[in-house]
């Protein structure tokens, strides 16, 4: 997957295409984009395109781009102007920062802060970054690899194993749980992958990449309460266990 979309990108052509005539047909009144991956999404200049030139209702293009939490609140607030309803965007954004607010009041009671790598590909490897991080460190973690704000980085297994993390969370982009499992082997094969400490210790998860981690909006607060679930084991009911995540010893 990673060498097709190097290629494709390489050739200056899209990962995906706009089908205007199925637009047209819609008639949408608004169209809602990002900028802030061309490999997630369709770019922004194909629905503007398309916005423009194509499709008759001339809908609005809301461009989002988010790198961070606060990005997250302002696009959330972002659409919920432009589509009229600014109201539902401000009690949104107060619902889900309290939330927030009472998972760092569980955080705060906690005595340890356990070591995390969270995997958002697996081959090759790459660290989780954007507003993962920031998760992170309101579930009550040390996040191991990425910084808050900038795109995620490539990584080598000799960097994992050097920092050998007390857990390691798995979300590769795009994929549920099932897909991710099936796409382990070329982890687990790495020589030193059954020294490390997180393997040792059963605290090797797989996430819901796709439905939690990935995406930027208004799940994310499940995403902090799935690491705090991985990273402070008994201390809460896991709620999401099941749905999003699972232990790798019981996949």
């Amino acid at each position: 997957i990673d060498e097709r979309v190097k290629q494709v990108l390489a050739d200056a052509t899209s990962v995906y295409r706009v089908l205007a005539p199925v637009l047209e047909r819609l008639q949408p009144t608004h169209l809602i984009t990002q900028t802030q991956c061309e490999v997630c999404a369709v770019s922004l200049k194909d629905v503007q395109a398309a916005a423009c030139e194509l499709i008759s209702s001339k809908p609005d293009v809301v461009a989002c781009e988010p790198n961070c939490l606060a990005d997250v609140w302002t696009d959330i607030q972002r659409v919920a102007d432009r589509t009229g309803v600014p109201n539902r965007g401000e009690e949104l954004v107060a619902a889900l920062q309290g939330r927030l607010a009472e998972l760092q009041r569980q955080v705060s009671l906690q005595k340890t802060r356990p070591t995390i790598a969270c995997i958002e590909w697996i081959d090759p490897l790459m660290a989780a970054g954007n507003w993962v991080p920031e998760l992170v460190e309101l579930a009550g973690g040390e996040n191991l690899f990425g910084i808050a704000g900038k795109h995620s980085p490539w990584m080598t297994f000799a960097e994992l194993a050097a920092k050998d993390p007390d857990v390691i969370a798995i979300m590769p982009c795009g994929f549920d749980m099932e897909r991710a499992a099936k796409e382990m082997p070329p982890l687990v094969a790495e020589p030193g992958w059954h020294e490390l400490r997180a393997v040792r210790s059963g605290r090797v998860f797989i996430t819901d990449g796709n439905a939690y981690f990935n995406r930027p909006g208004p799940r994310l607060v499940e995403s902090a309460e799935i690491l705090f679930e991985l990273l402070h084991p008994g201390v809460a009911d896991a709620v999401h266990e099941g749905t999003g995540w699972v232990n790798w010893n019981d996949v």
